[in-house]
């Protein structure tokens, strides 16, 4: 087993709701009592509805938002202790590829200006920063001689290459994905779903990868972890949780997926992260829940393999998960391995 590069224990972010007139109501709790291991060079995928805290605790895991409570270590260094110096630093070996490529991407700036700029901001290749945009460039699919164009010059796919190039640029150990491919059409998402599988193998990165979409997670992630109202409620190895599931909230996600099979489909909305259930957070759209689910929550326990779920030894088995194979979403994906370029 691989080394830990990023930890979290107990990381608590609540955000404050308050009237027209500052009186404070209450509080979203986006993340609420999480702990995560990330090793060296794993793929480990964050999933769950919208709105379970994904992209909060994304964010927290590189200290973009400051955590109200927990802690964080990278590499070994206490990020929640580190000066703004040291942070910085700790920065560069961290990053974040943002959802919408259209936002991304400042468009005062041509594309090698905005690749350009984390070498300049760390002082990487000095003096040959434009060979190493291009070859940046090169490395995400697109033609070097590109770089003197501006963003809105490019298709939604063709910009996330160019974020991902960006965040490449200051040679990080970890990238965080958030949600990296849902802006893009079907047809552009396998493309990139390509590039980041080869970048991962090709350089060793680490990566967290945040997303609601099954289909992609299971063609990359070597661990996957399930949020649910601010908590972690599953973790494991991919194929465990995908043929093997021990939370019912894990088996209605995957029951969602396109031609993956039968299961019980969630139902009902989520509950207010304002007001969370008590006991289990998930028992009130649970078909399998018993009294004392509403009363005590849970915690995870397992080997490698993980869920909080006070049913999990008796649950009965998971519906069979169709080979990825199977999944006709996934064969069209297929058919689109070929690059994009503007005229």
């Amino acid at each position: 087993m691989s080394e830990a590069l990023l930890s979290a224990e107990g990381l608590v972010k609540h955000f404050p709701v308050r009237s027209a007139l500052g009186r404070r109501l209450g509080a979203v709790r986006a993340v609420d009592g999480v702990s995560l291991t990330v090793r060296r060079g794993e793929v480990l995928a964050i999933v769950g509805e919208s709105g379970c805290g994904k992209s909060t605790l994304g964010r927290l895991l590189l200290r973009l938002v400051e955590p109200d409570a927990g802690s964080l270590r990278f590499a070994g260094q206490d990020l929640r202790a580190l000066p703004p110096a040291g942070l910085r630093a700790a920065r560069r070996r961290m990053q974040l590829v943002f959802q919408d490529p259209y936002g991304s991407l400042d468009p005062r700036m041509t594309v090698e200006a905005a690749v350009m700029e984390p070498l300049r901001l760390h002082g990487l290749h000095r003096g040959r920063e434009r060979e190493r945009v291009a070859e940046l460039l090169a490395r995400v699919g697109l033609r070097p001689e590109l770089a003197r164009r501006w963003p809105h010059e490019f298709s939604g796919g063709q910009r996330q290459r160019v974020a991902i190039a960006r965040a490449l640029a200051s040679e990080p150990e970890l990238i965080i994905g958030d949600e990296p491919v849902s802006a893009l059409d079907v047809s552009v998402q396998a493309q990139v779903v390509n590039l980041l599988s080869d970048l991962i193998r090709d350089l060793g990165l680490t990566f967290v990868l945040i997303s609601h979409d099954l289909g992609v997670v299971r063609q990359v992630a070597d661990r996957v972890a399930v949020m649910y109202l601010g908590r972690i409620v599953e973790e494991g190895p991919a194929e465990e949780v995908f043929h093997h599931p021990r939370h019912p909230y894990t088996r209605a996600l995957l029951a969602a997926v396109p031609g993956h099979g039968a299961g019980a489909v969630l139902e009902g909305d989520v509950p207010s992260p304002l007001r969370p259930p008590s006991g289990c957070r998930f028992h009130t759209r649970c078909p399998h829940a018993e009294a004392r689910c509403r009363d005590a929550e849970p915690g995870l326990r397992g080997l490698s393999h993980l869920a909080a779920c006070h049913l999990q030894d008796t649950l009965p088995p998971a519906p069979p998960l169709r080979d990825a194979g199977d999944n006709e979403r996934l064969r069209r994906l297929q058919a689109f391995f070929t690059q994009e370029q503007p005229a």
